[in-house]
């Protein structure tokens, strides 16, 4: 059965639109590691996107949010579309250098190269989060790493850290198992935060869904804390 020639009709001006409207626009850049995993595990940028969502359905509503490890920053305009500003931290000034020749959010969206185990960033903000950090972080520099985190938030601030759950490391790629060098269970990963924030609030990932399920069989972990000590 053909369609119906108005409907027709409307899908194709709105294509027409959609297309009158960016034409002039290049298509959205994404940087480096996106584009790997792109090639070599797409799956994954969901499993990826969906840690954001689960950030800017938490902190809507929130003005000054920081990012501590960004990469390439691909989720970031997930979180804008709930807050107000985002400032985007990276180890690698290579990464912060692409994202700041990239960035389509001037204004809302900042960049800066800073190790956060070493120094943070000037000024504090309604939340931090991190997603996919803390297993890299030598347990060594865990400590210094986790105060700078809770000294860029006010006393009602809010933290959000997601890492894989050690339970899942018999199931890493040899890329993962190269870089993971500081992996949590549900139990060390509440230990770390409670020593900084006096409410943790631990969550359950199993690829793009986040849930209060068994912990043990989770694959990534998310805590999210509030009332810094």
């Amino acid at each position: 059965m053909s369609e119906p020639k108005e409907n027709k009709g409307t899908a194709l001006a709105y294509d027409q639109t959609i297309f009158d409207q960016y034409e002039d626009r290049k298509p959205y850049p994404v940087g480096a590691r996106t584009s790997h995993t792109l090639r070599s595990d797409p799956r994954h940028i969901l499993f990826s996107l969906s840690r954001y969502k689960f950030c800017a359905k938490m902190l809507e509503g929130m003005h000054s949010v920081l990012e501590v490890g960004c990469g390439d920053a691909f989720g970031a305009p997930i979180v804008l579309q709930t807050v107000d500003k985002l400032h985007c931290i990276d180890l690698e000034p290579q990464a912060i250098e692409a994202n700041m020749r990239m960035n389509e959010y001037v204004g809302r969206l900042s960049f800066e190269a800073l190790d956060l185990a070493l120094a943070r960033p000037s000024g504090t903000f309604d939340a931090v989060f991190s997603m996919d950090v803390l297993e890299h972080v030598p347990p060594e520099r865990e400590q210094s790493f986790l105060e700078n985190m809770a000294a860029c938030l006010p006393p009602h601030g809010v933290c959000i850290l997601g890492t894989p759950n050690i339970a899942a490391e018999q199931h890493a790629s040899p890329l993962s198992h190269l870089g993971h060098v500081n992996l949590k269970s549900h139990k060390t990963l509440r230990a770390s935060m409670e020593t900084y924030f006096h409410n943790v609030f631990l969550f359950s990932v199993n690829d793009e869904v986040v849930h209060t399920g068994y912990a043990p069989m989770a694959h990534f972990l998310i805590a999210l804390c509030t009332g810094r000590r």
